[in-house]
C-alpha cells in the first residue's frame, strides 16, 4: 500500500515567497504614485469648481446691477469656499478645512490666501477680489512649489 503525500515542498514555498516580494516591490511604489495622481486630480476639480463657480457669481452680480466680484471666497476657516456675500452660496457644501486646503491671511475686500498640500509639498493660492482670479504663482517658491502650482493649473 502506497502513502499518498499531498503538499508542498519547501523549494515550492520559497520560489513563490520569491515571486509575492518581487511583485510587492514593483506594485508599492506604483500605489504611491497612483495616490499623489489621485490627489492632484482631486485638487484640479476643486479648483476648476471654484473658478467656475467664480464666475458665475460673478455673471449673477451683473445681472443684479453689481459691477464687482465676491468680496471674499469663504465666510469661516471651517469650511471653504462657501462665499460670503448676502449670505449666497460659492460652492453648494464647500470644502473642509484641515484636510488638503487651508486658508491663509485674508486681506478684506482685496485678497484671500488659500494653500493646499499635496504629498508633502505646499503651494498658495490667492484670491484678487479686483480681477476675480484664484490662482498660485509659478514663479516664486520652491521648485517642488513650483510644480506642484503648474499640475494644478496646466
Amino acid at each position: 500500500m502506497q502513502k499518498s503525500k499531498n503538499g508542498f515542498t519547501m523549494v515550492e514555498l520559497v520560489f513563490v515567497i520569491v515571486i509575492l516580494g518581487i511583485l510587492a516591490a514593483v506594485a508599492i511604489p506604483r500605489f504611491a504614485a497612483t495616490r499623489t495622481d489621485a490627489e492632484i486630480t482631486r485638487a484640479r476639480a476643486d479648483i476648476g469648481s471654484i473658478r467656475s463657480a467664480i464666475v458665475t457669481e460673478r455673471q449673477g452680480r451683473l445681472i443684479r446691477g453689481l459691477n464687482d466680484y465676491m468680496p471674499r471666497l469663504s465666510t469661516g476657516a471651517g469650511i471653504l469656499f462657501t462665499g460670503s456675500d448676502a449670505n449666497r452660496t460659492l460652492l453648494m457644501y464647500g470644502i473642509a478645512a484641515g484636510g488638503a486646503w487651508t486658508q491663509g491671511a485674508v486681506n478684506a475686500g482685496v485678497t484671500d490666501v488659500y494653500t493646499i498640500t499635496i504629498n508633502g509639498v505646499t503651494t498658495t493660492f490667492t484670491y484678487t477680489v479686483s480681477t476675480g482670479i484664484f490662482n498660485c504663482s509659478t514663479t516664486t517658491g520652491t521648485t517642488a512649489q513650483k510644480e506642484l502650482c503648474a499640475d494644478l493649473v496646466n
